[in-house]
């Protein structure tokens, strides 16, 4: 403590209760782990219908406050996002669980025959972590949960700063659901993140901005905890001509509008055909007319705070300043005061000095590149950051499949966008700066596994004739093997 600084110490001792809170609330779930290594199908089974009845019996509560770390959020866009969508992915689990949970066969080496036999297990990590953005908070921890828990583990969950209201909610609710050495909530009040990530979790799981992932993981490398990270990236799309232009528009449109343009697989630019400019225009124009006819509608998202409000009108002004095109596609329009609401915009003409080429947008700004050859899209994409998702479109096969090969991506979706990552049999995750590893379906089952393997040995062993010293017999074994091996 510093005594001569009250702030300091003040800080010093608000850091020293949360490293008590954290260290003590992994110490209770990892002791509950060794107690019961092994959980059985019953209740993993059980841990999954828990979800589901947290969020099922606090529907309602739940939507208010995710509205309410808004400012505003669509009611439909959250029962989307975060109600079917984690109803749908725990039901998927329970489904395929008692499949996920089988030992798995696996060959024998020719040298061990006969009678030996190889296994793989799927058992329990242990405890993750899990810090969980605000976007869609629901979604990211209980698709996150599904995983967890069915591969057997325990987990603790630190929430967002800007879900206050939600993560107030859960750890009011979750007691009545879950033990806390089962599954236990944190609030950022400040520093916990921070503390959170130096944790020996058995696996930790952070999903944000690429800046915080490097320190998470920086974080994790002290205790060599493995880490699973979703970053985010410029996603891009890119319309072929040959493909119905008025149906792209309607579809990049739908995800850029969802959620105000906040969710890290949002189409972050678009490559037009260069003839095609001004209808492509005309029909963003048509389509921002019916389906967002007034920004304080309560069907239209808020931005999440002051800040990220504010780095949205620096990089329209950043555009604006260097010689952009920008378009408001709801001009006249301004935000209800303190809503934080930004009107759709087709930014043109940028160039490689301004914000929007080089930063995740993370808002209803749209950036148009036009292109005359697919190679031009090619290597724009290969120029920057490997994205957590590509989105072509187009009806010739081969053009999407040079897409598809010439690029790298977390993730594709063919003449759509974003829907990939509602797929439960797809696993999702990023690549090089957007991110590290899998989780969803399957995939998330054994990222949260430890595929053990273990070989038994058969009642009578060839081995030992080939013990030292060696003689003849060892000679011609050995020869035999390399000669069948080398062919």
């Amino acid at each position: 403590m510093n005594a001569a600084n009250p702030t300091i110490a003040s800080n010093e001792a608000d850091i020293s209760n949360i490293q008590s809170q954290l260290t003590q609330c992994l110490s209770s779930q990892r002791k509950a782990y060794l107690d019961q290594p092994i959980v059985s199908y019953k209740q993993r089974r059980s841990d999954l219908l828990q979800l589901k009845a947290l969020i099922k019996d606090n529907q309602e509560a739940i939507i208010e406050a995710i509205c309410q770390d808004y400012g505003n959020r669509s009611r439909h866009e959250t029962i989307f996002a975060e109600i079917v969508t984690v109803l749908q992915a725990v039901n998927d689990t329970l489904k395929n669980l008692k499949s996920w949970m089988k030992p798995q066969r696996r060959h024998i080496d020719i040298t061990l025959y006969p009678g030996a036999k190889n296994r793989v297990y799927p058992q329990p990590l242990g405890v993750v972590g899990m810090i969980i953005p605000w976007n869609f908070p629901i979604n990211l921890t209980m698709t996150g949960l599904c995983s967890v828990f069915s591969a057997g583990n325990r987990a603790m969950v630190k929430m967002s700063e800007n879900s206050r209201n939600l993560t107030r909610l859960l750890i009011q609710l979750s007691p009545k659901y879950f033990a806390n050495d089962k599954l236990a909530f944190f609030e950022e009040t400040g520093g916990v993140g921070v503390e959170f990530s130096k944790l020996p979790f058995d696996h930790l799981i952070f999903t944000g901005s690429g800046q915080t992932g490097r320190k998470v993981m920086a974080s994790a490398a002290a205790n060599l905890v493995p880490v699973t990270l979703e970053l985010g990236g410029k996603c891009p799309a890119i319309i072929a001509d040959d493909y119905d232009l008025a149906k792209a528009v309607e579809r990049i449109l739908f995800v850029k509008l969802f959620n105000a343009g906040q969710i890290c697989t949002n189409v972050d630019y678009v490559f037009i055909p260069k003839h095609k400019r001004q209808q492509f225009i005309d029909l963003c124009a048509d389509y921002i007319k019916i389906h967002c006819p007034d920004i304080n509608s309560p069907d239209f998202t808020s931005i999440i705070d002051e800040v990220a409000y504010q780095r949205l009108q620096e990089t329209l002004a950043d555009c604006a300043a260097k010689g952009a095109t920008l378009i408001n596609m709801r001009e006249g329009q301004e935000s209800a005061p303190g809503m934080r609401k930004i009107p759709p915009y087709l930014i043109l003409d940028t160039t490689d000095d301004m914000t929007i080429r080089h930063r995740e947008t993370f808002g209803p700004l749209l950036m148009v590149l036009e292109y005359d050859d697919p190679q031009q899209a090619i290597d724009q994409i290969n120029a920057g950051d490997r994205p957590l998702a590509i989105y072509p479109f187009s009806n010739n096969k081969a053009l999407i499949q040079r897409y598809i090969d010439s690029t790298m991506s977390g993730g594709v979706s063919v003449n759509d966008a974003l829907f990939h990552v509602a797929q439960h049999d797809l696993p999702f995750g990023g690549v090089g700066a957007s991110g590290m590893g899998h989780y969803h379906g399957f995939e998330g089952f054994v990222t949260f596994s430890k595929l053990r393997p273990v070989f038994y040995q058969a009642s009578f062993s060839a081995t030992k004739f080939l013990a030292p010293p060696y003689g003849k017999f060892a000679t011609k074994v050995l020869d035999l093997l390399t000669k069948m091996n080398a062919r």
